[in-house]
């Protein structure tokens, strides 16, 4: 039974770690685009490639030009990440404990 623990334990810590990564790769984007950064940068690019499959949804859901032009979707994205980092991960060490 502790090798499940231990396996629930190691996806629980990399699933929070990508998250938090990802939360930080969003705000940064955010960031950015205030500052109208250079679309061929490498940094941007990445940036764009990454966040992009995780803002394009909210964008959906609540399109900038509702909106007056203003783009939610990364305080969506962000809302929706640390939703799952409080519900899903916490559920997860809570399972691990009770494993132990």
């Amino acid at each position: 039974m502790f090798v499940l623990a231990n396996l629930l334990g190691a996806v629980a810590y990399i699933l929070d770690w990508l998250l938090g990564a990802l939360e930080i790769v969003i705000f940064v984007r955010a960031l950015l685009s205030w500052v109208n950064a250079d679309p061929y940068n490498g940094l941007v690019r990445f940036l764009v490639a990454v966040s992009e499959p995780f803002l394009r949804p909210f964008r959906r859901i609540v399109p900038p030009w509702r909106m007056g032009g203003i783009d939610l979707s990364p305080v969506f994205a962000i809302l929706a990440i640390v939703f799952v980092q409080k519900f899903l991960i916490a559920t997860l060490w809570d399972i691990i404990h009770r494993m132990h």
